[in-house]
């Protein structure tokens, strides 16, 4: 694991607390630590610190007296539910205290906790790690932020000591979670498509790697078509001269048929076909890739 190095400015490394200590709380206990910061931890099953106390965090014995240590609190622990019972549990020692917490949820249950926080005075920061584990410290680790911008100016170098690429993207504490989906969702499309194009090549014998040394600059002009597809769906204007919905439908169906033939699973082709057929069939046929953006904000 990177880190950062000890803060060197004038001020003393402020007392940092850790709440959760699985795999993910572990290490950014473990980060605060090695970049000399005052770290105290609790966890549910305290032997979880024991390795922390040995490279000399303090473990405390109660909730109340962990979040009563630190200036900065951290919180990574499963669900929002969870975060919200153990804050409560600090009592009146929340107050005052600014609180980054990097557990997961969705928008709507991140600003619920941040709600609640704030009206008990703390000040409150959520932040949506781009990284597993080992990743953590790193100088090109993100990690949205959201919510107040006054914790994520006074604890910026601080929290460069779990991930350098840190970025407040919104005092709206859910956003964070948002942008998470986003690249996770982007993610998830883009490996089963893969995937699926994997099954097909092997069932003709060509090597997956050997596919991806070929086919390079066409991949690359695919991811490198995302600013210009955000920007029709930002504007909502999807007309275009070239590569309109009508062109991708033949290829579309030309793989539906290719995977059939070889028994491989169509699903993920028809899916898009679907999609395609119905724009091209409300009138769309005109329109680029980008229009499809309507079906799925339209699904009831």
């Amino acid at each position: 694991m990177t880190t950062a190095s000890a803060p060197t400015d004038a001020q003393p490394p402020v007392p940092v607390t850790v709440i959760g200590l699985g795999e993910m709380g572990f290490t950014l206990a473990s980060a605060f630590l090695a970049g000399g910061h005052p770290t105290t931890v609790w966890n549910r099953t305290p032997e979880r610190a024991d390795a922390l106390v040995a490279k000399g965090a303090r473990r405390a014995a109660t909730i109340h007296e962990a979040v009563a240590a630190g200036s900065l609190v951290v919180v990574s622990v499963k669900g929002s539910a969870t975060a919200r019972e153990l804050l409560e549990a600090s009592g009146d020692a929340l107050s005052g205290r600014a609180v980054v917490n990097l557990t997961d949820g969705t928008s709507a249950e991140v600003r619920a906790v941040a709600d609640w926080a704030t009206g008990r005075g703390a000040q409150y920061l959520h932040g949506q790690i781009m990284t597993i584990a080992p990743g953590i410290g790193g100088a090109d680790t993100v990690i949205f932020y959201g919510g107040s911008d006054a914790v994520y100016d006074r604890h910026r170098t601080t929290l460069r000591l779990i991930g350098g690429r840190g970025t407040l993207v919104s005092d709206d504490a859910g956003v964070p979670t948002l942008y998470g989906m986003a690249v996770h969702g982007t993610m998830w499309g883009t490996l089963n498509g893969f995937l699926h194009a994997a099954a097909l090549l092997s069932s003709e014998g060509v090597e997956v790697k050997r596919f991806l040394d070929d086919a390079q600059a066409s991949l690359a002009a695919l991811s490198a078509s995302f600013p210009m597809i955000a920007g029709e769906v930002d504007r909502g204007a999807y007309a275009t001269e070239y590569g309109a919905l009508r062109h991708h439908r033949p290829s579309v169906e030309d793989l539906v048929r290719e995977s059939e033939a070889r028994n491989i699973d169509a699903e993920f082709p028809r899916y898009t076909l679907g999609l395609v057929n119905a724009a091209v069939e409300a009138g769309h046929a005109d329109d680029s890739y980008a229009r499809l953006v309507e079906h799925f904000r339209n699904r009831k």
